[in-house]
């Protein structure tokens, strides 16, 4: 997110702005989108009593995290470990495999039905508070119109609002020298219309996307290599987090080709071969590309509102999501980092609020927001908040480590779980939560008993004392904080 100042003047008026207040508007709020961030714009601006629409295309209900993104993936992954017994190898032996033959339709059936849930789940929370659904494409008329476009032809309606939320996410970015075909050179939206699972597969791309799906076919036994620019995957999180996660994929034959970049794609019956600028070629039956996102806001025309939006069709906003248009404001992924459902979600109710001028809750939101969890669901999942070694070393913040391993765990024997760790970076002055970082089983639910505390101004003392369930993975967090406080009371001993 870039702060904007908004304007002191409004921006010049583009053809058909309004500017004069006119007539009572059809709408108090009308919301672009209806994923996370619009949904719950939506839905705050509703409990508030406004005159609220959402307007979404056809099939799209839930918006791109429902439909190709978020939902799917991470169902998909679920009947991966299902059907692989992946997690029960450690019990069982790594040959221990739920069903031999796994087809794409095994695994698309479960994810079928949770989109199908999920679909009634938002419309019906939309209808409950009285939001009008508007079935069609978006785009601006002005600053206070938008045009709602239905797929047959002459089916559509201009409606006005005092306030608008744009909420259209992103869809993959597809570089314009690669031939897409869907079926051998595909995208992350490509992966669910896939007709049967590759046996072999390069990822182009090891942030997020790119590796959580690079896992989950390799768990499947597809032979994956990952090709990335950069030197480092997952820069962001623990670099001890992080080696971990790359061991275990390479344990599952995953090959890593860092600092290469791809010079082109060649595609036959038999399959494709991938040419690196190094001169190195891959063959692969399929390629994945996960290059990055571009925000959906091509065909809004929004100069005619007056704002416009950077190379990757993101829009500028401040920090209560405001754009350049005061009365215009955009929440989720369009915004740029860090583009999660669960901050797109509340960003959707911050927005709604600002716009309406309820703040019951002023000043909170800034600290909840630096202490937000990133969960990225590969095999194994990896999930954090707060601050990581380097950040804090950069900034000469001293830092004690207590470390838990799962394999010392009752529960982590039980669940078959001898790889995972939950690490807790305290500071020795305070004793106060600088940073939570989870891998392995059920990393993304843990880590929500880290943010708690930090959200809370607690201390790792809170958890030395604590008397937690057993057996549990939850231990995991007195097991560490035990392990920082001995070490903090071993260095007190020499001050």
């Amino acid at each position: 997110m870039h702060p904007v100042d908004p304007p002191e003047q409004p921006p010049s008026e583009p053809v058909g702005t309004q500017t004069d207040p006119g007539p009572r508007r059809d709408y108090d709020l009308v919301v672009i989108g209806s994923g996370p961030g619009g949904q719950k714009a939506a839905i705050a601006a509703a409990k508030l009593g406004k005159r609220v629409a959402v307007v979404e295309r056809r099939g799209m209900i839930g918006g791109v995290c429902t439909q190709t993104g978020t939902i799917p993936s991470k169902t998909l992954r679920e009947a991966v470990l299902y059907l692989t017994g992946y997690a029960m190898r450690g019990l069982y032996g790594e040959s221990y495999r739920l069903k031999q033959d796994i087809t794409v339709q095994d695994l698309l059936a479960r994810t079928h039905f949770v989109i199908g849930r999920e679909e009634e789940v938002i419309r019906a929370q939309l209808q409950r508070n009285r939001v009008d659904l508007l079935a069609g494409a978006a785009r601006f008329v002005h600053d206070h119109a938008v045009e709602v476009i239905g797929e047959r032809r002459g089916e559509h309606q201009v409606v006005t609002a005092d306030r608008i939320v744009i909420a259209t996410g992103t869809r993959p970015a597809r570089p314009p020298q690669v031939e897409f075909d869907d079926r051998r050179v595909l995208d992350s939206d490509g992966i669910l219309t896939m007709e049967h699972i590759p046996s072999s597969m390069v990822v182009v791309g090891a942030g997020v996307i790119g590796i959580e799906y690079a896992s989950m076919f390799a768990a499947l036994g597809t032979r994956v290599t990952v090709v990335e620019r950069r030197p480092q995957m997952l820069d962001f999180c623990d670099a001890e987090v992080v080696e971990s996660l790359k061991f275990h994929l390479r344990d599952l034959a995953v090959t890593f080709r860092f600092g290469e970049e791809v010079s082109g794609v060649s595609v036959s019956d038999r399959g494709t071969v991938t040419t690196l600028v190094s001169g190195k070629k891959i063959p692969a039956e399929t390629v994945m590309y996960s290059a990055g996102r571009q925000g959906v806001t091509d065909e809004l025309e929004v100069e005619r509102a007056g704002l416009e939006t950077d190379a990757r069709g993101r829009i500028k906003v401040d920090e209560h999501y405001r754009t350049a248009v005061p009365h215009i404001y955009a929440v989720g992924d369009v915004i740029g980092f860090p583009a999660l459902a669960a901050t797109s979600m509340e960003q959707g109710r911050q927005a709604a609020y600002h716009a309406f001028d309820e703040h019951p809750h002023k000043g909170e939101a800034a600290s909840m927001a630096e202490v937000s969890p990133f969960g990225i669901y590969t095999i194994p999942e990896v999930s954090y908040c707060g601050a990581t070694e380097s950040e804090l070393t950069e900034k000469a913040v001293p830092y004690e480590v207590g470390i838990s391993r799962y394999r010392e765990l009752a529960r982590g024997q039980i669940v078959g779980d001898d790889y995972g760790m939950l690490k807790l970076l305290v500071s020795p002055e305070t004793h106060a939560l600088l940073g939570v970082h989870v891998f392995g089983t059920s990393a993304t639910e843990l880590v929500h008993i880290g943010q708690a505390i930090m959200g809370c101004g607690g201390t790792v003392d809170y958890l030395v004392d604590a008397v937690l369930n057993y057996p549990t993975l939850s231990e995991a967090y007195k097991v560490a904080a035990l392990d920082a406080t001995n070490k903090i009371r071993a260095l007190e001993q020499f001050a």
